[in-house]
């Protein structure tokens, strides 16, 4: 399951630069090549996974709308073989600090979450130590 999609990369960063990062070709043909951008958002997915599966059962049953940035965010600047823009690069870094936050709990999603594991036990389990005061340690006390 892509939690990105194509058509969300191109409303968000515009089908020229879409084109320019794709487009890979000896002789550019001016189109969108379909297996760079599948590439780039499977990598994003995978990076989002290995967070997320600390928390949650994958796949998720709904795609949040932070989750869904995060991998537009990873994914556009995957597509960059060169040094990409500053705001690109600033949004990556804030991506993956998005997802650390998720991975350890500071941050939460809105959807199912992996249920702590328990003992199967209820209640509480007191265990007490040996009382040394005996009748027979007091002698001379009592």
């Amino acid at each position: 399951m892509t939690y990105a999609t194509l058509a969300g990369l191109t409303d968000r960063f515009g089908l020229d630069l879409i084109v320019q990062l794709t487009d890979r070709a000896e002789a550019p043909s001016g189109m969108v090549d379909a297996g760079v951008v599948a590439r780039a958002l499977a990598d994003a997915d995978a990076v989002i996974d290995a967070s997320l599966a600390v928390r949650y059962r994958l796949p998720l049953v709904s795609v949040p709308a932070i989750v869904v940035d995060i991998a537009l965010s990873i994914a556009i600047y995957k597509l960059h073989r060169f040094a990409p823009d500053p705001k690109i690069k600033d949004d990556y870094d804030q991506a993956l600090r998005d997802l650390r936050e998720i991975a350890a709990g500071t941050k939460r999603l809105d959807v199912a979450g992996i249920a702590p594991a328990g003992s199967g036990a209820g209640g509480v389990v007191v265990v007490d130590r040996v009382r040394p005061l005996t009748p027979e340690t007091l002698t001379g006390f009592v």
